[in-house]
């Protein structure tokens, strides 16, 4: 039998909500039940944010898609191939070797993961795997030294450049990188399977790579700020929406033609956001169970089908 979902589904058309659900508990010990509200960890759908965090710089002049990591990281993470560019970072084609390889994912986070300096050290150690642009390999390493790039570029923490150029202009207001082990009321404790939390799998604050906190009515907002060219010019979303390799754009999945995609999954998350840009359809599933909603999520392609 299957589990119960525990999350949030919410479907909506532009101003029309075409469905709105929420079940399980945001905190099972204390009985808080899941609202539209809810805000959950959503995991790799912050490499979204990263990639739009990097293109606005890139858009200013600030970087280029060509730049190379070396150039901005000196001497740091000395493994890194001097070929790999900010587009290969982009693109999941830079071959760097992963600190957090998703085809054997660790069960618990690297301890201490707080500060772009804990993130440094963490990143360091792994030898690059492909030579730079020769194959797609989804790589959560490559966002985490993004966030570093940006950070280093704009001279700001990297969670406050995301506040500032994405949460900000896209009216985000339920969306910021919080600690994992001090989550605020209206926010989701993550569980895994045997029903304990998920506070040692995941990091205690998040970067480039994934773990900042949302809601799904955030993203029934993102979409339409992202595409209408409020947090990176309109000339830079056509090219962040152009696939590359592996129905991937700039930070973004484009399953099929006219479709743009988010997601994540981790240790008691799971999140999927999906927009339409010709219809206006918005179909989110973002949960504090890594399982995923299997059959809701099977809805939400009926709705984007059906549009």
């Amino acid at each position: 039998m299957e589990a119960p979902f525990s999350g949030v589904v919410l479907v909506t058309r532009g101003d029309e909500t075409l469905l709105a659900e929420a079940s399980g508990y945001a905190h099972i010990a204390h009985g808080v039940e899941n609202t539209i509200g809810t805000r959950f960890a959503i995991a790799s759908g912050t490499k979204g944010f990263t990639a739009l965090v990097v293109v606005g710089l890139v858009a200013e002049g600030r970087l280029s898609l060509e730049t190379t990591a070396r150039a901005v990281l000196g001497d740091d993470l000395p493994l890194i191939d001097e070929r790999v560019t900010v587009e290969h970072l982009l693109t999941h084609t830079s071959g760097i070797g992963d600190y957090c390889d998703d085809d054997n994912p660790p069960e618990t986070a690297p301890p201490g993961l707080v500060t772009s300096a804990d993130y440094l050290a963490a990143l360091d150690g792994y030898p690059q795997k492909t030579p730079p642009g020769k194959e797609f390999r989804y790589n959560n390493g490559a966002f985490a030294v993004l966030g570093l790039i940006a950070e280093r570029i704009a001279g700001i923490p990297f969670t406050d450049l995301v506040h500032d150029r994405v949460c900000a202009p896209a009216g985000l207001t339920d969306t910021a990188f919080l600690r994992s082990d001090a989550l605020p009321a209206r926010t989701a404790t993550g569980y895994l399977e045997d029903g304990r939390s998920n506070v040692f799998s995941l990091p205690v604050v998040g970067h480039g790579d994934g773990g900042i906190y949302s809601s799904a009515p955030d993203f029934r907002r993102f979409w339409p700020a992202f595409l209408a060219g409020r947090i990176v010019p309109p000339e830079w979303v056509t090219r962040m929406l152009r696939p590359h390799a592996a129905g991937y754009g700039l930070g973004f999945w484009l399953p099929r033609p006219g479709v743009v995609r988010l997601a994540g999954g981790d240790h008691g998350v799971a999140f999927r956001s999906t927009h339409e840009p010709a219809s206006g359809l918005t179909a989110t599933l973002i949960s504090n169970d890594h399982r995923g909603g299997g059959p809701r999520l099977r809805q939400l392609d009926e709705f984007l089908t059906k549009a």
